[in-house]
């Protein structure tokens, strides 16, 4: 185990602690929820979040091992925003996998002084998962209390991560978003291309997908493009105060199969916007809504011709939007900004 990069900077845990344990993939408000009641039950303790690093599925039964919602550090820091005090990542190896469920209290648990346990109540742990929560109640007895909470639902479903990446897997992000509590998001840095897009008038951001991570399935998108880095659409630092910008962007993922592409890949285009200076810089995908699957065209003309029309549509979707929400600004000039 270690400090996350979200932890107390340096702080001994000398102190009686709150401790919450699961993998929190994607950090769904499900996983806030456990992280909310364990900071109400004890308020004055430091609010430790136990989760493990890669997912114990993609190392017991790596053909099977599911796409992840987020990266390590993504985790982390929406587990801070959600409460966190310290995140503890345990390294989840194949000799992990072999303690049994008292070694893990006893290595783990006890060296935070917990005073109590949160956990889901489909919690498991040990080896072959044969640890419970009643199994932890008893290894806790005399040194923590443990605490079981339901799984959070919305619209009947129970909210999971399992759900959120079918829906994904359907291109969904829709109800992904539903469940997730927030759009999905993709990140990465942006990767030089072939430079078709601006051949083709629709200059694009390209992200290489990861095949570890979760990702929409092939189609076209309206979303935002977000930069990271502190930097402006030039690439200028911003000045103190300014906020980071957030484009209205139509987004293809997919291989280019009309140009017999291999990669795939996260293309996004930043509504009439040729200006942007994102090579190399660091940026968010953030997905609304599907716009239509992907399509292999028989030539040139009738792929612009599409783009001009999924690029309108992402327009019109998002003004909704905006002025649904209220947000500031009603609509989208032709320039792509707000106003």
């Amino acid at each position: 185990m270690r400090d996350s990069p979200g932890g107390l900077l340096g702080l001994a845990l000398v102190s009686e602690t709150v401790v919450v344990i699961g993998n929190f993939d994607g950090v769904h408000p499900g996983h806030a929820e456990v992280l909310r009641e364990a900071r109400d039950r004890q308020p004055d303790l430091p609010l430790v979040v136990v989760t493990f690093w890669p997912h114990p599925v993609s190392v017991l039964r790596p053909e099977v091992g599911p796409m992840l919602l987020t990266s390590l550090d993504e985790r982390v820091r929406l587990l801070r925003a959600a409460g966190a005090d310290r995140v503890e990542v345990v390294n989840f190896t194949s000799d992990f996998a072999q303690w049994p469920a008292s070694e893990f209290v006893e290595r783990i648990l006890l060296p935070l002084h917990p005073r109590l346990i949160v956990v889901g109540q489909n919690f498991r742990f040990g080896h072959r998962a044969a640890g419970s929560v009643e199994t932890l109640r008893e290894l806790g007895r005399g040194d923590f209390e443990v605490e079981a909470l339901a799984l959070v639902r919305f619209k009947d479903e129970e909210t999971c991560s399992t759900l959120i990446r079918q829906a994904l897997l359907a291109g969904d992000v829709a109800h992904a978003a539903e469940h997730l509590g927030r759009p999905f998001r993709f990140a990465g840095e942006v990767a030089h291309g072939d430079r078709r897009g601006r051949e083709l008038g629709f200059p694009t951001a390209n992200l290489p997908v990861d095949e570890l991570l979760a990702c929409p399935a092939d189609g076209v998108y309206a979303g935002w493009l977000t930069r990271l880095d502190g930097r402006d659409a030039l690439g200028n630092p911003l000045l103190l105060g300014e906020t980071a910008p957030r484009w209205p962007a139509a987004i293809s993922v997919g291989t280019n199969p009309t140009f017999d592409g291999l990669s795939r890949r996260v293309e996004s285009y930043v509504l009439d916007r040729s200006d942007l200076e994102l090579y190399d810089a660091p940026v968010a995908v953030d997905f609304v809504a599907r716009i239509r699957a992907q399509i292999t065209f028989s030539g040139i003309e009738p792929l612009i011709e599409q783009m001009v029309d999924d690029v309108n549509q992402c327009r019109d979707l998002l003004t909704r939007i905006l002025t649904d929400n209220k947000s500031a600004g009603a609509c989208l000039s032709p320039q792509g900004r707000a106003s």
